[in-house]
């Protein structure tokens, strides 16, 4: 009974105990659990902000595209093409400051710096910091370095939120899109003449040009510099009933992301701010002058015309002394013969010629939506000044002057305005010439491309309807009168049955290549190589040849048939 008993007590004691020491150490590893966990919860907190932080940042250097609210002055409104591609564009940026105030060990800050950034002058990184003051030490940080930074965990190290002004298409818009100063403000292109309203505005400012025709007509200028040796070339398409400009090209350009000062002549804006004699390219405005005044008509016979004649004791001469002496308007224009333009400006008269170039939009500066334009060089008319006003000697205007022109002369007559910027609403057109003037001159037009006889059948491209007019001139001279330098110029429309497009090419100081292959594109497969003469119809035409072969099947998809 007592054993029994004994038992019973241990047994219970012996429960209680292991009980007892159970729920003690349950508490103690409770505690200690509980604590992990805090730890843990913490850690993954601060790693979590961390995370959440650098986050944040890099969707700011990789959400690029993203709208960027006007929350500075330095805050610009995009600008895109006719397909919304962007041509200048407000992106969200990093800048990376030192704050030397914060330092706690710079030798290891420097060795950190340079392990990222080892082509930076940390010699001047380090008087920066001996200044003590803040100070940028990168602008436009790339993402990845920013993580480099941020990981190193050093508070001396301070991001600072920025907005920059970045172009995706680099130089392919350069001479439209313009830049800006390091205070956000334009200097050029349309970056300065819709700086205030670029400001200001939320919406984004669609132009007229097409991004891709826009490449294509630039890299065959490109190309052909490499076979022609020019200066520099520009080219203008443009709608000739509306004046939407699809493509404006001007080289040499330049990268509006470099920002910086360009003072190099040679990258003037030769489409709109270069002032040049376009030579025979005038004729056209000659014989549409005689048309409008109903003087003569295209089969008018001009007999016995000389080879040269002087005017103030200086020659007027054919360039072709194979040029018959016998014959009509028509031909005047097709074979670009100088003396029978002399003599239909000669009966237009100096006042009605004057007037109609007015018309035109020829002898002023002409307002467009970027300031780079070029103004007229004053003309002193008088008997000799028309006469060689006639052929295009001694006047002078800008290429965007004379594409306006010809729009006018191809579109039945009708002021058209060349714009950049797309308008809701364009301006009622106002018939400025005779409707028959357009009948008349496209015809002719048409037959200088295709034809033996005309200048330009090497842009006379199978399944197209192109008419023009070329245009060699010789350059001034700084010194006084004329280089031998040239600038070769080529004005096409087409198709001239229903004309949609103007397409110009001059190219400044071109070269004779007499290695050159040229190839005909009217389906005869003749071929020539070397060109006898460094006039327009060799090299201006052969680009656009070229240029319109690559642009055709564009337009057509785009903007409709144009063959």
């Amino acid at each position: 009974m007592n054993k029994k008993e004994f038992k019973i007590i241990l047994e219970d004691n012996h429960s209680n105990f292991f009980y007892k020491k159970n729920k003690s150490n349950l508490k103690i590893t409770f505690n200690r659990v509980a604590f992990i966990f805090f730890v843990f919860f913490l850690i993954s907190l601060i790693y979590s902000i961390h995370l959440l932080h650098l986050g944040s940042r890099k969707s700011k250097l990789t959400n690029n595209f993203n709208i960027v609210e006007p929350i500075s002055k330095l805050y610009r409104a995009d600008i895109v093409d006719v397909d919304g591609n962007y041509i200048g564009k407000t992106i969200n940026s990093i800048d990376i400051g030192i704050s030397p105030s914060k330092i706690i060990d710079q030798k290891k800050l420097i060795l950190n710096l340079k392990y990222i950034f080892p082509d930076k002058d940390y010699d001047v990184v380090k008087k920066r910091i001996k200044a003590g003051k803040f100070f940028y030490f990168e602008k436009k940080i790339s993402e990845e370095n920013y993580e480099k930074l941020m990981l190193l965990g050093d508070k001396s190290i301070e991001p600072r939120d920025n907005l920059i002004r970045l172009y995706p298409q680099k130089n392919l818009f350069s001479h439209i899109i313009g830049q800006i100063d390091n205070e956000n403000n334009g200097i050029s292109g349309l970056e300065k003449s819709l700086d205030e309203k670029l400001k200001k505005t939320l919406t984004p400012i669609k132009l007229t040009v097409d991004k891709d025709i826009q490449y294509l007509i630039r890299k065959e200028l490109i190309k052909f510099n490499k076979i022609f040796n020019f200066k520099g070339s520009s080219a203008i398409l443009m709608n000739v009933n509306n004046g939407e400009i699809l493509s404006l090209v001007s080289l040499p350009d330049f990268d509006p992301n470099q920002r910086k000062e360009i003072s190099d002549k040679s990258f003037i804006n030769r489409a709109t701010k270069g002032v040049y004699e376009f030579g025979s390219v005038f004729k056209t405005f000659t014989l549409a002058a005689a048309f409008n005044e109903k003087i003569i008509q295209p089969d008018t016979k001009f007999l016995d015309l000389p080879k040269s004649l002087f005017c103030a004791g200086f020659p007027i001469r054919e360039y072709d002394n194979d040029l018959p002496s016998n014959l009509t308007a028509e031909q005047i224009l097709i074979r670009s013969g100088n003396i029978g333009s002399v003599r239909i400006g000669q009966q237009v008269g100096e006042e009605r010629f004057k007037l109609f170039l007015t018309k035109l939009g020829i002898l002023e500066k002409i307002n467009f939506d970027i300031e780079e334009t070029g103004k007229p060089i004053k003309f002193n008319w008088g008997k000799c000044p028309l006469a060689t006003a006639s052929f295009g000697h001694g006047i002078t205007t800008t290429l965007l002057q004379v594409v306006k022109a010809y729009a006018i002369i191809a579109n039945g007559g009708f002021d058209v305005e060349p714009i950049l910027i797309q308008r809701r609403h364009l301006k009622v057109k106002e018939k400025i010439l005779k409707e028959d003037v357009t009948k008349k001159i496209l015809p002719i037009l048409r037959k200088i491309v295709s034809t033996k006889e005309g200048t330009a059948n090497l842009a006379n491209v199978k399944g197209y309807e192109i008419g023009g007019k070329t245009g060699t001139a010789n350059k001034s001279s700084s010194e006084g009168g004329y280089s031998k330098q040239k600038i070769n110029t080529f004005v096409s429309i087409f198709p001239t049955s229903k004309p949609k497009f103007i397409l110009a090419i001059m190219l400044e100081e071109p070269q004779i290549n007499k290695e050159y292959i040229y190839e005909y594109r009217d389906g005869s497969n003749f071929k020539l190589k070397g060109s006898p003469r460094n006039t327009a119809g060799w090299n201006s035409v052969e680009v656009t040849g070229h240029i319109v072969e690559k642009i055709g099947p564009i337009l057509a998809t785009k903007y409709g048939e144009v063959k």
